[in-house]
């Protein structure tokens, strides 16, 4: 019979009443740090310990194996209630209703993810200041994934070579998109002196206004800076007014640097492929450097094919 894999302690707490992380230490010297994060309902014990112990598709080596100097860091979501399941207390890093209608009671969502998201801001600066902000990858499965991706989103420190994720989808996408889409357009009406008439524009001498800082937005040519700045700057304003956090007043939005993986299964039966259109489309808006990969016969979970791609993807956009 195979050995269930160990569950998180219930009486050792970490920060905030998250139980403390399911950590397995590199094989080799530390040089980076993988945080990734599980899904509705599971633990970091749970998901580490079975992701670890995945084969490659078409190798022998495990993602560990693959990463000999990386730490890998698996949190546990704090119990929260799940309205969906008549207020029953599950790990969750955030409540949502049914994906089948992502747009109903988004409200459920802005508390846990509020909260969630200073969590893993918090991890990831504790691992930067061991290995550098060049050395994290961040990612998740499911639900992971979406707080992952929020997390992405609001992060407001030195940008991070990649984030990765599985199976899953981005909250409050309409939101987003809808906001690029309306930057996009004022942008094309107004042409090239719009640049006065933006808000988020203007300069850091102006008092409580949010500016964009433009050597960190994406390397693109001089004439799509401020396309690309327009595009996004009010969309990641109004995320963090949703989720009731208060935007940087300098918009660095580092996001924009940070390659980012997502592989979901066409069987996917409690994350459905939509949702995971809806990420991908919104992401993409944003110019980011977006790899979108989906497997035929793969449900709501990853394979060995999946964790393949994610290697060559990390591999090419790392070099680790």
């Amino acid at each position: 019979m195979a050995t269930r894999p160990p569950r998180p302690p219930r009486s050792r707490k970490g920060r905030d009443g998250y139980p403390e992380p399911f950590v397995v230490t590199p094989k080799s010297e530390h040089r980076q740090t993988f945080i990734l994060l599980h899904g509705r309902g599971s633990n970091g014990p749970v998901f580490g310990s079975g992701l670890l112990a995945t084969p490659l598709a078409g190798s022998s080596l495990t993602l560990q194996e693959a990463f000999p100097h990386a730490k890998f860091v698996f949190p546990t979501a704090s119990l929260r209630r799940a309205r969906i399941y008549k207020r029953s207390r599950i790990t969750q890093w955030f409540d949502h209703w049914t994906l089948d209608a992502p747009l109903q009671m988004q409200e459920l969502q802005i508390d846990g993810l509020r909260e969630s998201l200073a969590f893993v801001h918090g991890l990831m600066r504790e691992e930067i200041d061991v290995v550098g902000s060049g050395n994290i990858v961040l990612g998740g499965l499911s639900q992971g994934c979406a707080a992952a991706l929020v997390s992405l989103l609001t992060w407001s420190g030195e940008p991070i070579p990649a984030v990765v994720g599985m199976c899953g989808w981005l909250p409050f996408h309409k939101m987003l998109q809808d906001g690029i889409n309306h930057d996009k357009k004022n942008s094309e009406a107004a042409g090239d002196d719009s640049d006065g008439d933006d808000p988020f524009l203007r300069s850091q001498e102006d008092d409580g206004q949010h500016v964009f800082a433009e050597e960190t937005s994406v390397d693109l040519g001089a004439a799509k800076v401020e396309i690309a700045t327009n595009n996004c700057c009010s969309a990641i304003v109004s995320l963090f007014e949703e989720l009731d956090m208060v935007p940087p007043k300098i918009m660095q939005m580092p996001f924009l640097k940070t390659p980012i993986f997502l592989g979901h299964g066409m069987q996917d039966e409690k994350v459905p492929i939509e949702r995971g259109h809806e990420a991908r489309d919104c992401l993409a808006a944003f110019e980011v450097d977006l790899t979108w990969k989906t497997y035929e016969r793969l449900g709501h979970w990853y394979s060995g094919e999946l964790l393949a791609d994610l290697t060559q993807f990390l591999k090419q956009k790392t070099g680790w």
